[in-house]
């Protein structure tokens, strides 16, 4: 099949994470970068022995022709260079939050369908051996049917206002950093079969959402996710059923997991000692997944990126409710 080939969107440290990732891999290389700044893609692709580098993403992509591009940009640019990536006919995977709403999720999916291309968000966890153990004890039934999740992330993001964590317009607030993982972890184990959802939020005056509490109601269970730019939280996942509980600890960054009984002994402890980066998982399945001819990921399938973006709505709607027509100014 020859070399699968890469090309990456965005020169920021997280393309630093995935070109390592790219570069441990068998029959993979990362062929061109592209950024707004010529200076930056150069120095990038310096670094990383990248043959081509480009300041315009377009040019790249009629002059690459790449099997996949790596989107790495901030948010507010996922939904713009994914439509760009498709209009080329060229497969994606878009870091997380990879949308801002349901209706960029909704027109990205239909025109990928449409056009036979392959897309995927990179919610790297989903792929993390932890991770997989967890989701594997759930569905053996190790600790019964699950009755309550609690999951939450949180840490104190940089003050400054200027940065990506506060600023609204580059896709900034909680619920696109940090609440899409408490929210597709939560929902790899358990599911998308939500009945309803309640949201409670706390809105900074820079216009993004800083700290925020969804509850998931589920026909035989509840899930309590609790995430913030604002405080430093206990990180993890914690699955209580009918015969014992989980314990995933940092959920997001996953290395170990924790398996109690009913009598809260612990039975088993899971520790992933080969993992040095955990980008490389879903690289793989990208490349398994193109060579295959899929549109989706069964790991990451359309419908979970879709059910999280549809979340982001209601808690954008919390917004509305709280400042009424101020919102609509940025406040």
């Amino acid at each position: 099949m020859g070399s699968f080939r890469f090309a990456v969107m965005g020169a920021g440290n997280i393309s630093h994470k995935f070109c390592d990732a790219a570069g441990r891999l068998k029959d993979c290389q990362v062929a061109a970068v592209a950024s707004k700044s010529m200076e930056r893609a150069r120095a990038f692709a310096d670094q990383h022995q990248i043959n081509a580098a480009y300041d315009s993403y377009e040019e790249m992509l009629k002059k690459e022709n790449p099997d996949c591009v790596y989107i790495g940009v901030v948010t507010g640019a996922h939904y713009e260079l994914t439509m760009l990536c498709l209009d080329h006919n060229v497969p994606v995977l878009c870091e997380k939050a990879m949308f801002m709403d349901s209706t960029q999720a909704r027109e990205v999916f239909a025109q990928a369908k449409r056009q036979q291309v392959f897309v995927m968000e990179a919610m790297w966890s989903r792929f993390l051996p932890a991770v997989k153990r967890v989701k594997q004890w759930v569905e053996e039934g190790r600790i019964g049917t699950v009755r309550y999740c609690d999951t939450a992330i949180g840490f104190l993001a940089p003050p400054e206002k200027t940065n990506r964590y506060h600023n609204k317009a580059l896709g900034g607030g909680a619920s696109y950093d940090i609440t899409v993982y408490a929210y597709e972890l939560t929902t790899y184990m358990l599911g998308t079969e939500i009945l309803k959802t309640q949201e409670a939020v706390i809105w900074e005056d820079t216009g993004v959402d800083l700290t925020e509490h969804v509850t998931l109601h589920y026909p035989n269970a509840i899930a309590s996710l609790t995430t913030s730019f604002a405080a430093p939280l206990e990180e993890k996942m914690i699955l209580y059923g009918e015969k014992g509980k989980i314990i995933l600890p940092t959920p997001h960054y996953a290395s170990e997991a924790f398996l109690y009984d009913e009598n809260r002994q612990l039975t088993e402890h899971f520790r992933d000692e080969v993992t040095e980066n955990g980008f490389v998982y879903q690289a793989l399945e990208v490349m398994e997944c193109i060579h295959s001819g899929k549109l989706e990921s069964s790991v990451v399938p359309w419908a979970c990126t879709l059910s999280c973006a549809e979340l982001f709505d209601r808690i954008l709607a919390t917004k509305m409710e709280t400042y009424g027509e101020a919102a609509k100014e940025g406040k």
